[in-house]
């Protein structure tokens, strides 16, 4: 795989936004630049926040000089617990970004998720993942360049359910979790990595119809296909066995990723969470532990095979719970990947409608 070059430079008074200078490291003290461990997972490796590096936007096939006067700021899109993300106009090539900038700190915690978030996007080559562009890391900030879609699936099945009382068609739903599955799959088949953070905010959209995830800060690396932190993620989506792990079980795999993506497909199915409000860690326990799973609604008009590939996506035994080789033979994936459905056109329609009522998405 043919990665961006780094360039490496010390750092320099912050009187004046300083030119990037691309250079071969000498060695790298802030980066880890060599192809070898370029290859690996966490390989980009932010030592300190006085750190300073750049990695040249690629665009269209032309590369560009990472330059913060050149990316001009068209407001916030979104924020999180890391940084905020702004939709900002590339002003040489005209393309529009989604620009997520992090403050890096000298907490070693939020600086693995800083470092794991950069490496996989940049190393990513599949299309159900956001773009990689380039990125700029200088007086404590990182500026990550991607992609900009144009909302999260959060936010737009909420307003199909709440604002325009409609649904989100079966068949177009189809298509969503074929792409959902398939960038899992891909991290888990070249990056051996499992997300950890799958939910509908993590899963992006666009008036094209493309269906894409993001947000990888708490990926972690699989050791014998096991990952082994269990307390990272949105716990509301996480499986039975993170939350109460048998005893003697050590770490867990893809199919905690497969239970958070059948949470999630009944959330865009229905249009909201399946398990009642919790109050309490015991609420959790006493509900995704103890209870029986969720299923798709029997007043729903869903087809047989869809509901089958909800209930074998979240079937509480690990052990019988399918990984994703198994879920991308399912009738259900079969049948959605080989449909001719016009997404782009139903997408399109939806954020018209949100335009049209002013509503942000």
């Amino acid at each position: 795989m043919n990665l961006p070059r780094l360039a490496i430079r010390p750092i320099r008074p912050p009187v004046v936004l300083p030119q990037p200078v691309i250079r071969q490291p000498e060695p790298p003290t802030s980066i880890i630049g060599d192809k070898e461990a370029m290859q690996r997972p966490g390989c980009l490796t932010i030592r300190r926040p006085e750190d300073e590096f750049e990695i040249p936007l690629m665009v269209n096939g032309v590369e560009y000089p990472c330059k913060v006067e050149d990316l001009i700021d068209e407001g916030e899109i979104g924020r999180g617990r890391f940084g905020s993300v702004h939709r900002m106009k590339h002003s040489p090539s005209g393309v529009e970004m989604a620009v997520k900038r992090m403050i890096v700190t000298v907490d070693d915690r939020e600086r693995k998720t800083l470092q794991m978030d950069v490496t996989v996007i940049m190393k990513a080559e599949c299309p159900y993942i956001v773009k990689f562009y380039g990125a700029l890391f200088r007086e404590g900030e990182v500026w990550i360049c991607m992609e900009r879609m144009d909302t999260s699936l959060d936010k737009f099945y909420r307003f199909v359910y709440q604002t325009i009382s409609t649904k989100i068609p079966e068949e177009v739903l189809g298509k969503m979790v074929v792409s959902i599955v398939q960038a899992l799959s891909y991290l888990k088949r070249e990056l051996n990595i499992i997300h950890r953070d799958v939910k509908p905010s993590n899963i992006l959209i666009n008036s094209a119809g493309c269906i894409k995830m993001c947000d990888f800060g708490i990926s972690g690396e699989l050791v014998n296909s096991i990952a082994a932190t269990r307390e990272v993620g949105c716990k509301p989506y996480m499986a039975p066995e993170r939350i109460d792990p048998a005893p003697g079980r050590d770490g867990f795999d893809v199919r905690s990723d497969v239970w958070s993506l059948g949470i999630s497909v009944i959330e865009l199915a229905t249009g909201k969470f399946p398990f009642p409000p919790w109050n309490s860690v015991f609420d959790q326990l006493t509900s995704v532990v103890e209870g029986r799973p969720p299923s798709l609604p029997e007043s729903g008009n869903f087809t047989d095979n869809f509901r089958d590939f909800v209930v074998k996506c979240l079937i509480k035994d690990v052990d019988a719970r399918p990984k994703y080789r198994e879920l991308l033979t399912h009738p259900f994936i079969v049948e959605s990947e080989s449909r001719q459905v016009d997404v782009e056109g139903w997408v399109s329609n939806v954020l018209s409608q949100a335009v049209a009522k002013n509503f942000k998405l």
